[in-house]
């Protein structure tokens, strides 16, 4: 039986800076926009389009990360697309938006530091221990003891 394939890869900048909300149940909910810029050629002349994305992400990692999703940061995101359907005044809406289960911080913005942005990029995951810092921020002497039990 073959298996169906919802997968989204994203590269781009944000263009607003992200919201967090949360549920009626407590769940936190982070609400972003990305612009992906591409070139095509018409004629004789090259011509940059835009498209823009709505991205949605849940839970303990949208809290800990929407402080760090501002305006013009550029990321990357791994999701699913979700098709929504809804009655509003009478007449039938709909969206598609991106919920987001990964995301790194790629760039800074172009303003501010002079282009560079000092953010650890490894953030994304917020519950990964610290065996996978750099190699820069790791001091063998305090994190074991000399008698490891294995």
């Amino acid at each position: 039986m073959a298996t169906d394939i919802n997968h989204v890869v994203l590269v781009g900048r944000l263009t607003r800076d992200a919201e967090l909300r949360y549920a009626n149940s407590g769940t936190a909910i982070c609400v972003f926009s990305i612009g992906n810029t591409y070139s095509m050629k018409q004629g004789d002349q090259w011509v940059e389009e835009s498209n823009f994305f709505n991205c949605v992400m849940f839970g303990r990692r949208a809290e800990a990360l929407h402080k760090y999703l501002t305006k013009g940061k550029q990321i990357g995101v791994d999701g699913a697309l979700r098709y929504s359907k809804w009655e509003q005044d009478g007449q039938t809406r709909s969206k598609v938006e991106v919920h987001v289960n990964e995301i790194q911080l790629l760039g800074g913005r172009d303003s501010g530091s002079g282009g560079q942005d000092r953010t650890n990029t490894n953030v994304a995951s917020p519950n990964r221990g610290a065996a996978q810092q750099s190699s820069g921020d790791y001091d063998s002497g305090s994190e074991f003891e000399d008698d490891v039990p294995f």
